[in-house]
């Protein structure tokens, strides 16, 4: 079939590889490349975070999983595996996610930051993101896919040529299909030197002052922010200095650490992802989007979804 994917965030992209590598015939539209998208902002940590509903987001966590754990054996792709610990301040139950981890270990008490009760052990993939989107958009131009630059106005005009369309817009998908669902939540991160950190860290006590540690690289990134319905992507210097202060807590090396830049980026939020088929009067489109803040961490589990539901339309 004649495919083409609209959008180049981390979804967009690995749902275009794998459409490709199915043999159909794609080309992928996006008014935002690379470095420019949302996914470029992102700590890339795989964690299923504010995604929904649990039991499609921990099947499609578990498969990206494995995938990102077979690119990790290739450092081109970006990608490695590092252990880390998740932090709580009272005793906590195992992550309703568990199952989508081949293992994860209760942090012992002697090991464990001062004013923590409790956490969690476990070795995830890490996306370095500056790395991994190139690398991406590399496989997928050379499985065949063209790409380039677009904007469309409505669903309807990314019809021209084509037999169907998988709308990967992210929060695009307010303007481009009127979904009223999706909300914006503003997140704001510094980006540090590597002075050697190898764990990430990660306590959400304070779901709107986030505090993670996630060394890549050549770099770490501290955050965070999760403000809903904040579309500033403005950087504010007492946010930082904030993000700054509370990751120092975690990692005191990091009052040293040099700064290399700060990021924002808005975070497609919505009650639950929509993958989904829907049929239009112009054809059929698949939609693929409201990943919250777990794109990096769902994004080859949907895009099997995604091909599966392209190949059914044949």
């Amino acid at each position: 079939m004649r495919v083409r994917v609209v959008g180049a965030g981390i979804v967009g992209l690995t749902s275009a590889l794998r459409l490709a590598r199915d043999g159909h015939h794609v080309d992928v539209v996006a008014a935002r490349m690379s470095d420019d998208t949302t996914s470029a902002i992102a700590a890339a940590l795989w964690y299923p975070y504010r995604a929904y509903p649990a039991a499609e987001v921990t099947r499609w966590s578990a498969s990206t999983y494995a995938t990102l754990r077979g690119l990790a054996a290739d450092p081109g792709t970006g990608v490695r595996m590092r252990l880390g610990r998740e932090l709580f301040r009272r005793p906590a139950a195992e992550p309703w996610w568990r199952d989508a981890v081949p293992e994860l270990a209760r942090v012992a008490a002697g090991r464990l930051p001062t004013g923590y009760a409790d956490g969690f052990e476990l070795t995830v993939p890490v996306a370095d993101m500056a790395v991994h989107l190139p690398w991406l958009l590399g496989e997928v131009t050379a499985a065949g896919a063209a790409v380039r630059t677009g904007r469309f106005e409505n669903l309807a005009d990314a019809f021209v040529g084509v037999d169907a369309v998988v709308n990967c817009t992210g929060l695009g998908s307010r303007e481009l299909v009127g979904d009223a669902h999706l909300t914006p939540v503003r997140g704001q991160v510094v980006v540090v030197a590597q002075f050697g950190l190898r764990e990430w860290l990660l306590d959400q006590s304070d779901p709107e002052h986030l505090r993670y540690v996630v060394p890549r690289g050549d770099t770490v990134l501290l955050g965070g922010t999760a403000d809903d319905g904040d579309e500033d992507l403005t950087i504010r210097a007492d946010t930082a200095g904030g993000i700054l202060d509370r990751c120092a807590e975690l990692v005191p090396a990091l009052r040293d650490a040099r700064v290399l830049g700060h990021r924002v980026g808005l975070r497609p939020g919505r009650p639950s992802v929509r993958l989904e088929i829907e049929v239009t009067d112009r054809g059929p489109v698949v939609h693929c989007y409201g990943h919250g803040g777990a794109g990096v961490t769902l994004s080859y589990g949907c895009a099997e979804d995604v091909a599966r539901l392209v190949s059914g339309l044949r």
